[in-house]
This record gives structure tokens, sequence and C-alpha cells, in this order.
């Protein structure tokens, strides 16, 4: 069969469910074919095709193409050119407008014709109020790339890709779609994105739409602080002390809880009864306080007949972590006597004492304005804390936390999400939760963090989020370059996917298993998809796309490009002191120096005359 239509592929062979064999004609001799001066690839998978059926067309994915995609009938065909492809429908375009899903099949013959970008702009082109542009469509590059924001947020996004395949960039991209769009696009200046970034990539490709805090701040950033009296005390417990259980337990959590108590009848806090307090409610209370009562309990002498009077000679110095002393206890019946009642955690105290002293934990365990007193006085409530972090001048928050030990960073960012998820969840009638201004988690190396085999704390605050904040306002967008590695809850619960470059098989697999069987084969493009170009599927978009992601400008690109090796080993040899090496290695910051660095300024002052 010959036609003098340019855009005809060629027959339906066979139909099963969604699933249609088709026959390329004769006249498709070569894979390119010129359309109103533009050129189209034929025969490619994941392109669409258009079947007419009168005052409607079908529209359906290219999923396969060669011989394996013939039809499994072996009766001939007039039109059999040995050539075949594999089609999915996908949806109809009735008068113009495009619906996913089909009301009627193909039949036996029905001609099949290449998609031009004049018919993709019905497939994709939209102008929907809540839409934006996050690129442009492979195929047909005039063609801009939407997805929805309602569903991009409250249903939940992963991002994934392999090392090198754009990640970052894309997410820097997103992100500005949505805060800084083009002059022609809906803007949203109520918008609220709080992102995790563990490498402290972004900080400086976002600088004019985010407010970054960080553990180790540069010139324009925010100290972050974290108040550790808002963690459950389980988990605070688990990093202070290393782990302790019954008795050993029940001494700590006592004297927490006594402490809250005292903080409270001091100075109330609005919202809260006496009654109601529990260990866990977040009310400050003095570590310090708690190493000093529990040590002295510890080591305390005592001597008389009864073994009743203190033998302390000196109180100590709570603040200065200064245990108080005693009379060394003797052996026989003189005494001193030691406390019959002391709980036996010295050591797990001592460790606590360890970890106040460790400078590298004071964004957590002394938190500046937010660190109580001994008596459990504050000067900033957790209000000021999530102003910052939830209602900032910027439409992004940016906690980088690059400068966190590894040790305690699963840990901390179980307790961010369970600060901000606890918020709003709880204040979801108010103005400022997230029912009336949602709100985007964006989640950098997830699989660092929310690992099946991870911290308890941030993965279970993540699977109450993936599960339950939609209903609050609560979005999150997972980012990860192993997502076999995060675990299996949190991803079936993402109903948008932006899959970049993908090598690994196990990774693969993981996100094959979001699409339909017959759209699976979409997928196997993933290892040879260009640097920055994605294949975006689920509820956020109309129909699985294959994009490029927009470039932000080279100043707005994220802090994450690969080392220029052989222009910086084609330099001349510069001079070398590893003394700053290991100085920045045992204070746990890339920028500290060996010796204290004073800059004086003065005025500077014109002392020109006139002549």
């Amino acid at each position: 069969m010959l036609s003098r239509d340019p855009t005809y592929l060629g027959t339906v062979a066979s139909v099963s469910g969604s699933s249609v064999s088709v026959h390329i004609a004769q006249s498709v001799a070569s894979g390119l074919s010129v359309i109103e001066g533009r050129t189209y690839r034929i025969g490619q998978v994941g392109s669409f095709v258009r079947i007419p059926q009168g005052y409607q067309d079908l529209f359906g994915v290219v999923s396969e193409v060669g011989a394996k995609a013939a039809p499994t009938s072996t009766d001939e065909v007039d039109t059999d050119t040995g050539r075949s492809m594999q089609v999915q429908l996908v949806g109809e375009a009735i008068g113009g407008v495009f619906e996913r899903g089909i009301s009627q099949y193909p039949n036996i013959g029905d001609t099949v014709h290449i998609t031009t970008e004049s018919s993709l702009a019905r497939i994709y082109g939209t102008n929907e109020f809540g839409h934006v542009v996050i690129g442009s469509l492979s195929s047909a590059e005039s063609i801009p790339a939407r997805v929805s924001l309602d569903e991009l947020i409250t249903r939940h996004s992963a991002v994934l890709g392999s090392t090198g395949s754009g990640k970052s960039t894309t997410i820097a991209s997103l992100l500005r779609s949505i805060t800084s769009p083009q002059q022609d696009e809906q803007s949203y200046p109520s918008a609220r994105i709080l992102m995790l970034d563990i490498h402290g990539e972004y900080s400086g490709a976002l600088a004019d739409v985010a407010t970054v805090f960080s553990v180790d701040p540069q010139p324009g950033e925010e100290k972050l602080y974290i108040p550790y009296w808002a963690l459950d005390s389980s988990d605070l417990l688990d990093f202070l002390t290393g782990g302790v259980e019954g008795p050993r337990e029940t001494a700590f959590t006592d004297k927490i809880f006594d402490l809250k108590v005292k903080a409270h009848e001091a100075n109330p806090f609005p919202g809260v009864e006496k009654t109601s307090i529990t260990v866990d409610t977040p009310l400050p209370f003095s570590l310090k306080k708690l190493w000093h009562d529990l040590i002295d309990f510890e080591v305390a002498t005592f001597e008389g007949t009864q073994r009743d009077q203190s033998t302390k000679q000196d109180d100590g110095d709570a603040d200065n972590l200064i245990p108080p002393k005693y009379k060394p206890h003797a052996m026989g019946a003189q005494g001193p006597f030691l406390n019959q009642q002391a709980h036996g955690i010295r050591r797990q105290l001592n460790l606590l004492r360890s970890r106040l002293l460790d400078r590298r934990y004071d964004f957590l365990l002394h938190p500046g304005p937010w660190e109580p007193a001994l008596d459990g006085t504050i000067a900033n409530d957790l209000d000021i804390l999530l102003a910052g972090w939830l209602g900032g001048e910027k439409p992004i928050t940016i906690l980088d936390l690059s400068g966190v030990p590894s040790a305690v960073l699963e840990r901390l960012v179980g307790s961010i999400l369970k600060i901000v998820y606890e918020s709003l969840y709880w204040s979801r009638e108010k103005s400022e939760g997230g029912k009336w201004r949602p709100l985007l988690l964006v989640m950098e190396e997830a699989h660092r963090y929310l690992s099946s085999e991870g911290e308890k704390l941030a993965l279970e605050t993540a699977k109450k989020i993936a599960k339950e904040g939609r209903k609050y306002g609560v979005g999150s967008m997972v980012i990860s370059q192993r997502p076999s590695e995060v675990d299996e809850t949190i991803l079936s619960q993402c109903g948008t996917y932006f899959a970049l470059r993908l090598s690994n098989p196990t990774d693969r697999q993981r996100v094959q298993g979001t699409l339909p069987d017959g759209l699976v084969s979409l997928l196997d493009v993933l290892p040879v998809l260009r640097t920055g170009e994605a294949i975006v599927m689920g509820e956020a978009a109309k129909l699985p796309m294959r994009c490029r992601i927009t470039l932000p400008d080279e100043k707005n690109r994220p802090r994450s490009a690969d080392p220029k090796v052989a222009k910086e080993w084609s330099l001349p040899r510069r001079a070398e002191g590893y003394d700053r090496v290991i100085a920045s290695w045992r204070a746990q910051r890339p920028r500290a120096t060996v010796n204290p660095v004073t800059i004086t300024r003065a005025p500077v002052t014109d002392e020109s005359k006139d002549d």
C-alpha cells in the first residue's frame, strides 16, 4: 500500500488489549521523514504515533521495533515488509482535546501516522493553571514539557539518576521553574520549599531565591541550630549515651521529665498543661543540669552509722561540666560508703559529657539562643526556629548539612523531618499549616538516610510523610543515585518520577516497576540518556515523556561539576601546606585555618586635594 501522506507509517496488523502491532509500509524506506520542513525519526522507542478514527484520533507510544514486535499470527499480509513495531495505546483526542485512556480500539488495516509537532502540542501543550515548564520534549524541542504542580507536591516525587546524569542541575532547574518562572508563566510568590542539602551544592545556585542555614555559614548565610530538646528522648539518649535500657534508661527519662516540668513551672509555655507533659513534650531543659544532677547521685559517698551523712567537699560547676567532689569511699566499716541507690550509669554520663565538650556537635547540643539555661529558660522558642525555616521571605530554605559529622547525619535528618512534620500536622487548622500553605520537602542523597537498614527516626518519619503527608499539605521529593537502596515503601508512594540516566540494572529494575507492563520498554533507554535528559512519568505528567531539562545559567548551577583533571594537572605546581589539611580534618570544617586570621578594617577617605 502506498500513500502520498508524508506522515503515513503503516497499518494496524493486530490488536491485543492496549497493545497494537503495526506493519511499517514499503514507502517508509528510511529512518527519517521530512514534514513541513521538520525532520522526524521513524520508529523511535518512546515516540508517539497517531491512528485516525474518523472524528477522533487514537495516540500510542512505540514500545518495541523489529522482528520481535511483529504479530504472532503467521498469516501473510499484503503490506508486510518484514518490519514491525509494537505500540501501546495511551489516549485519544476528541475535538482537539486530549484525554488519557481510550473509548474505542482500532481495526485491522487502519492507517498509522507519525505524530507531528502540531499533534504533540495537542497532547502536551496546555495552558492550564498550575502547570510549570521544566524543559522541552526531546522529540520536539519547540514544545515545552510541563508538569502539574498540584500532583507533583501532594503525590510526592522522586528524581533518580546515576552520578553525572544531571540530577543536581535538574533539581535546581525544577525549583527555579516554580520560584522564578518566565515572564509569561504563572508565578507562585507563596511557594514554600525546604531542602536538605547534604553536600552543600545548592547554596550558591539558588542564593537569590533561597535562605541558607549552614553549620559553617559563609557570608550571607544563617547559622544552623537544631534544639536537642525538640527531639524524642529515646533518639536523643541513643546519641548522647550510646544506648541505655531498663532502669538505667528510666534514670535518664525521669530526670528529663522532672527538668521539663520545672522549666514549665518557672516560665509557663502556651498550650501546655502540667498534667499533659511527657518526657517527649518539646519543652526546654538543660543537658548540663541533667549531667550534673545524675553524676552527683552516682559519685556521692556517705558516712555515719546510718550512712546518711554526705561527704560532699565541692558542689562542682554544671555550666563548666565540673563534677561535684566527695570524699573517696573506703573499704571496711569506717566508710565513707558508696551510694547504694546509684544507677550504674557513670560510663554513659562520661560519654554525655564528652559529647557536650565536642565542638562538632555545637549546632545540636549548644544551639545558640535556643540553648536553655540551667533553670530551663531560653532566649528563643521553637516559633522563631520555624519562622526561619518555613516562613522566610524567600520561597526556598536550604539546610546545608555538609558540615555535619557523618556519625550524627542520619539521626539529625530524622530530627529535622520530625520537627517540621509534627509542627505542620498539629497546626493543620491554622493558616501557617500545610493545608493552607503546602510545603515541599526536598531530600538530597536520600539513600544515605532512607535505606531500609538506616536510622529508625529518619526512615519512620519519611514513611509517615509519604503515606499521610498529602492530607496535611506536606509533599516530598526524594533524590537519589541509588534507588535500589531507598526504602521500597517510600519510593512506592511517589506519584511522579524523573528518571535520568541509570546504568545499574538493579536501579533500573526499581524504576521500571513504576510503569505498566506495556510501557516498561520505554525505560530501556535509561542507560543511554544524555546528561540533563529525563523520562518524566506519573501523575504530574499527562503521559510519560522524554524531555531535556532547561539548564540554569552558568552562575546558577549547583557545585556538583566534575573536576577539570587535565586543566588542573597541566598547571605549574603550587606551594602546598598539609598542616591546613589536618586542621580541616580535625575541625571537621573545610574552611578551618591553622593560624587565626585577623583583619583590621579602617574607613577609606579621599585625601585628594584641589590643585
